[in-house]
């Protein structure tokens, strides 16, 4: 039996984007047969994309039979965001080195949070993001900045979704999440209390270049320290400046 007529017609490079968009939302190994039917695509053609991926390094196959996105995937991935994290590394250093406390920088890919930069110390709380890694939009504070800069139709689809609730205290309701997308327009900031990991609060800001929101930056602490938002609110104003200038190719001068 052939292939069905819309599979026929598809190029060798939608189904192959097919295959690698089925590890989307998968926490873990896929079989093939799991791959063919996320990716909607017959057994036979899924077996020779994926053998074809694993050669050249897109696809790895575990001991277990089963397959993962593979180094030379993640390898491309990390050019997108290397102009970023390039230029701001420096400023998130300095973060650091002024407040001690965990450090991130995030884009928007999808309908998550990809971590492009990270920078923490081994004796803070255990890390839940990490460099390459991705996270809800809704249940971070970098996540809701990048999602507050969306126009209100994404918004909208996003959150018509299910939408996972890491912990026990995570917002899922979407009335409540379209009020707190409302304040982080309104005051240009979010902040976030055990959303991701209990015990954990989160600070972040948007990074604007050519007038659109590219990033966030996020400070990580201890919740029961909400107190302190206020207080490390201009270290983290100055290193967004700081970015965008650099971004923009511009020093920022004493007084800008």
């Amino acid at each position: 039996m052939g292939e069905p007529e819309q599979i026929r017609g598809a190029s060798v490079t939608s189904r192959a984007l097919s295959v690698l968009g089925a590890f989307e939302g998968s926490s873990g190994s896929l079989t093939v047969a799991r791959i063919a039917a996320r990716a909607k695509l017959p057994l036979s053609t899924t077996y020779r994309m994926v053998h074809e991926l694993e050669e050249w390094g897109g696809l790895r196959k575990g001991s277990d039979g089963k397959y993962q996105v593979g180094f030379r995937i993640w390898e491309l991935g990390q050019l997108a965001g290397r102009r970023l994290r390039d230029r701001a590394h420096p400023f998130l250093q300095d973060l650091f080195d002024l407040t001690h406390e965990n450090v991130h920088l995030a884009i928007r890919e999808g309908t998550q949070s990809l971590y492009v930069d990270k920078i923490y110390s081994s004796r803070k709380m255990p890390q839940v993001s990490r460099i390459g890694g991705r996270l809800p939009l809704h249940a971070t504070a970098v996540g809701r900045v990048l999602l507050a800069a969306q126009p209100d139709w994404f918004v909208d689809a996003y959150l018509q979704r299910e939408l996972e609730a890491p912990t026990p205290k995570t917002v899922t309701d979407p009335r409540i999440l379209t009020q707190l997308i409302a304040d982080v327009r309104r005051d240009g900031y979010s902040v976030t209390i055990e959303q991701m990991r209990m015990n954990a609060l989160s600070v972040s800001l948007p990074v604007v270049f050519n007038g659109q929101t590219v990033s966030a930056l996020g400070l990580v602490f201890e919740a029961h320290r909400y107190r302190e938002v206020q207080r490390f609110m201009p270290q983290l104003r100055g290193t967004v400046d700081r970015i965008e200038f650099a971004m923009a190719g511009r020093p920022l001068t004493i007084g800008e």
